[in-house]
């Protein structure tokens, strides 16, 4: 039996082969999209996730602002593990880590950077449930000068040899040898906090780098902390113990917690390890592949019911020679688990085909291995849950055909049949122009981003930063900096020169913050934060930041003074009113007394998701970033290879003994709004797709519709009736529905776009424009969709439709 209607169902597929490729592609395409979507998802949320991770929470600072208050740092400072540890027996362990940045090793002839590190605590692998390919996991940071790599560095600095006992020096400590006590295998291990490889922090009391550094207890918070909590802990009452202790020498800040787990997608803090993901962007993608899925279930029972009063006739003979109802649905289930088998086939093969592509789009390396496949199980149960529903509906409908009327060409799907077809083209509409409205607006502020004034000119500016590979070019670096300068501007390719402790788009680890300043009125504010570097004198021409009183600092023989130049921010953080009276002004912190030599419009520091903040640029030659603005004329030459060529040239005649890389400050700048531009992106892409879906979905509704609706048509045309009235009567129905759908669609889209945008501290209007947009884009695709099926219905002969009257 199973064999026949199998067979009956293949020759069915066969037969309706337009039919069969609009089901088929519309549920592939569902389905892979949704494979693709939660692949992505999965990996953003399988960060810091291993055995215990649900009890390992990382210790922030909170900063009393205004009365109350609010999260400040990604840090903590290095006595607060130890100290809540003391204080609260919950805490099981805490580990601590503090990043070395990147990093050059040296070993033998042999010069390996682009790598990361950081000092850390024996108790990180307990703690971040760690364990070593190579080395004992118990002494392995025990030591000072310990060093545990990753397996992937090992192997690039030895080969296959075995690394443990071998030393290695860090660039600029010639005289220190580091021990490799282990190895890590970090593939497949995702975290917030990337190391390539691990430095004991017993290393840090001894280390002359650290030695301005060795005092310091509540005075310097520089250190990632994490704590391990008892299994039994009521973690709620622990974080809220430790909000109220304030420890003897902390003032204006307390300690905070937060999960681990949470941190790569729900923290945005300054001084975080790396530059984090976005739980907004993830959540919406993931409801964009639920919603994908629907659409193609949907899309799937419309075109079935559509199709099922074709084979009335055929559900009418076999009620007649004795099928029941239960052995017509069995088939009905079994051709549509034929179709559904054929489309999850070919959806995971085009999922094999177009993950590289995908990856491309999502920077991400994601596979289709056998962990990616059970972390995908849970949404296999939905996939085929629905699946089965949406197949159902299809037999139900069919097996409800009375043989009598069916035989006669009469039958009819029921007026609650009807409206549910329609309500599902509605909800089609209403996800595809949500879709749309959150395209054209991910898109918008994008556009937004990338043309609003930073305050600043980055192009063409690049920064040239190198690590001398020894002691001695490391004392004779800054004596070789002014040489560096003059060489550089000697280029025809340059036109000014100056260092800087950092640029605009550069990591918050280059920042100074600050709570503790003496205002020109002698008020003292210990309350607020906010933030210096230092620079040369030529740096506000290099960027081309703009004075608005006062001027650079001043010249002088020295390489640094007690000038500062501040942002307008600051000016109205020191409670002056006019930019102009701030000149020359006396401010006091570090216990020095600065003056201010002038101030500067305000520009964003740190991209559009975060505010302008008070700013106090220092007269220091720094050599840090060698920032290089580009002679324009030189460049409208299209010699920009040159230019670089040129540069390291240079760099090396001054520093033989270095690396050296660049990087181009506006390519750096907006790669802090990356990850808006990737979700923009895939948004678009899925939008298509969702619309692609949609528009079958409607295909197959414009189908049904002219089947009941033949007879009607034919006596219309009969007495008279045009084309042109026939496409009316038939479109104006799903011109109804689209606007319907547009009334609901436009309250949920403004919604999600607000909570969206909500997260950037700079953000384009939800202009009305946009909504508009969407609307009439959806309704041109319905009639675009319906137009050739109604088309058809319209220019058919009456006689045709009006012979069995």
């Amino acid at each position: 039996m199973y064999k026949l209607y199998l067979k009956i169902a293949s020759r069915y597929l066969f037969k309706n082969k337009l039919y069969s490729f609009i089901n088929i592609f519309g549920l592939t395409v569902g389905i892979a999209s949704f494979i693709l979507i939660m692949l992505y998802v999965n990996h953003e949320h399988s960060y810091d996730k291993f055995e215990g991770s649900d009890r390992v929470y990382r210790v922030y600072m909170d900063y009393l602002e205004g009365g109350k208050y609010v999260p400040g740092d990604a840090n903590a400072y290095i006595v607060s593990g130890p100290t809540l540890q003391e204080q609260f027996p919950e805490i099981e362990e805490f580990a601590r880590l503090r990043r070395l940045g990147e990093v050059v090793l040296l070993h033998d002839d042999g010069i390996f950077d682009h790598i990361t590190a950081s000092l850390a605590d024996p108790t990180y692998f307990d703690v971040f449930g760690r364990s070593l390919e190579k080395g004992d996991v118990t002494n392995a940071l025990n030591e000072p000068y310990s060093i545990v790599l990753s397996t992937a560095l090992s192997k690039k600095i030895f080969g296959d040899a075995d690394p443990l006992g071998k030393t290695l020096k860090i660039a600029g400590s010639d005289d220190l040898l580091f021990t490799v006590t282990g190895t890590m295998d970090n593939k497949g291990y995702n975290t917030h906090l990337k190391n390539d490889f691990l430095v004991s922090l017993k290393t840090f009391y001894t280390w002359e780098r650290f030695k301005q550094d060795w005092d310091y207890t509540w005075n310097q918070n520089a250190y990632f902390t994490y704590i391990k909590v008892d299994k039994n802990a009521d973690v709620a009452q622990l974080g809220q113990k430790i909000m109220d202790y304030v420890p003897e020498g902390l003032k204006n800040e307390r300690h905070h917690i937060e999960p681990i787990e949470d941190i790569h997608l729900n923290s945005n803090k300054p001084y975080e390890a790396e530059t984090n993901g976005n739980g907004n962007n993830v959540r919406f993608l993931a409801i964009i592949a639920f919603i994908t899925l629907l659409l193609c279930w949907m899309n799937y029972m419309n075109l079935s019911s559509s199709k099922s009063l074709e084979r009335a006739k055929e559900v009418g003979i076999r009620k007649v020679v004795g099928a029941k109802k239960p052995q017509l649905a069995l088939q009905f289930l079994l051709e549509s688990s034929l179709l559904n088998i054929i489309a999850i086939v070919l959806a995971v093969l085009s999922v094999y085909i177009l993950l590289p592509s995908f990856n491309a789009l999502v920077e991400q390396d994601l596979g289709l291995d056998k962990a990616q496949l059970m972390s995908l199980l849970p949404y296999l149960a939905i996939m085929l849950v629905g699946a089965s529903l949406a197949a159902f509906y299809p037999a139900f409908v069919l097996t409800r055909f009375k043989p009598t009327k069916a035989l006669k060409g009469k039958a009819q799907t029921s007026s609650g049949g009807a409206f549910f077809i329609k309500a599902l083209v509605v909800c089609q509409f209403v996800a595809t122009i949500a879709l749309l409205i959150g395209t054209f607006m991910a898109n918008k502020q994008i556009h937004f981003l990338k043309n609003r004034p930073i305050g600043a000119t980055l192009d063409p500016v690049i920064a040239l930063k190198g690590q001398v590979l020894n002691k001695t070019s490391d004392s004779l670096f800054n004596l070789s900096f002014d040489a560096l300068e003059d060489e550089l501007r000697k280029s025809p390719y340059v036109a000014e020169v100056t260092g800087a402790g950092t640029y605009p788009g550069d990591s918050f680890d280059n920042l100074n913050s600050n709570m503790g300043i003496t205002f020109p009125n002698g008020k003292t504010d210990e309350k607020h934060i906010w933030y210096n570097y230092s620079a040369g004198p030529e740096y506000f021409d290099v960027m081309g930041m703009e004075f608005v009183a006062g001027g650079p600092f001043r010249q002088t023989s020295q390489k640094s003074s007690n000038n500062v130049v501040i942002n307008e921010k600051m000016v109205h953080f020191m409670e002056i009113h006019d930019v102009e009276s701030a000149v020359g002004k006396t401010i006091k912190y570090w216990g020095t007394d600065w003056t201010v030599a002038g101030v500067i419009k305000d520009y964003n520091h740190s991209g559009m998701k975060s505010p302008v903040v008070p700013m106090v640029i220092r007269h220091t030659r720094n050599s840090q970033n060698v920032l290089v603005k580009l002679d324009r004329k030189a460049m409208t030459m299209g010699n920009t290879e040159k230019a670089l060529d040129d540069m390291s040239r240079i760099w090396h005649q001054i520093f033989p003994v270095s690396t050296y890389n660049y990087t181009f400050l506006d390519q750096k700048y907006e790669a802090l709004f990356k990850d808006e531009q990737k979700f923009a992106k895939a948004f678009q892409l899925f939008t298509v797709l969702a619309i692609l879906i949609a528009s079958l979905g409607l295909f197959g509704l414009t189908s049904y519709t002219c089947l009941q609706r033949t007879k009607e048509i034919g006596i219309r045309k009969v007495n008279g009736a045009t084309i042109t009235q026939i496409l009316s009567l038939l479109n104006k129905d799903f011109v109804k529905w689209v606007g319907l759908a547009f009334v609901i669609a436009v309250p949920i889209a403004w919604y999600a776009m607000d909570k969206w945008l909500s997260v950037f501290a700079y953000k384009t209007p939800l202009s009305w424009w946009v909504f508009a947009l969407a609307g009439i884009l959806a309704l041109m695709i319905a009639l675009l969709t319906v137009s050739w099926q109604s088309i058809k219905a319209a220019m058919t002969n009456p006689v045709e439709s009006l012979r069995n009257e």
